[in-house]
């Protein structure tokens, strides 16, 4: 008889963001709601570990706590196990904003999905204050943080075309490097219509025919 596969835990689940749904997968008969706590740290603070996050989450009430070991870009699927596990009345808590996202305007994207979903975010420490969405001033909060983010955006897109503009000033800048080889598709036109040649270089329609015309 052979034996039986060991069940992962929880924190072991690999999942992408796309794939978090509402359902409780770990407990699909709980009623009680729930919160979660979610604790990151980075493999450069490993001397310090999540023992820190681990307690302060604990302490601020969530029943358990999913921990990873991740960089500020590398992929989080205990993330996502963790936001897969919520349901309708349930809490995903985390320390600060830095251990749950990368950007304010990741923050506010996760947020935002959690919303939906009737899930509500604590965040312990955001400069000192509690971010809570189930609360009224939280939303406040959470619109301060999109302007914030919307600031974010355009100061970078400012930085970008500064660049750009003393990079041409030098005689520096060549724009993007083209994406589409302009030879290969007029060589395929001689064999194959326009829409045939956008599917095989899964590439616009409207591509193609720019680049014959041109």
């Amino acid at each position: 008889m052979s034996a039986k596969a060991q069940k992962q835990r929880p924190n072991e689940v690999a999942a992408d963001l796309s794939d978090a749904q509402s359902g409780n997968i770990f407990d699909a008969k709980r009623t009680k709601p729930c919160v979660v706590g979610y604790a990151r740290v980075s493999p450069a603070d490993r001397d310090a570990g999540p023992d820190g996050q681990h307690r302060a989450l604990r302490a601020a009430g969530a029943e358990r706590v999913f921990v990873e070991w991740a960089t500020c870009t590398s992929p989080r699927p205990t993330l996502a196990a963790a936001i897969a596990s919520l349901g309708p009345g349930d809490v995903l808590m985390a320390m600060t904003p830095d251990r749950l996202a990368r950007t304010t305007a990741e923050l506010l994207e996760i947020a935002a999905d959690l919303s939906k979903r009737e899930i509500g975010l604590l965040i312990l420490s955001i400069g000192g204050a509690r971010l809570d969405t189930r609360a009224p001033a939280s939303k406040r909060m959470l619109d301060t943080l999109a302007g914030v983010a919307t600031w974010q955006r355009e100061a970078l897109l400012e930085r970008q075309r500064e660049g750009v503009a003393k990079a041409k000033a030098a005689g520096k800048y060549k724009g993007r490097p083209p994406r589409i080889d302009r030879t290969r598709i007029k060589k395929l036109s001689e064999k194959m219509g326009p829409a045939d040649i956008a599917r095989q270089l899964g590439i616009a329609r409207s591509s193609v025919y720019r680049l014959l015309a041109s």
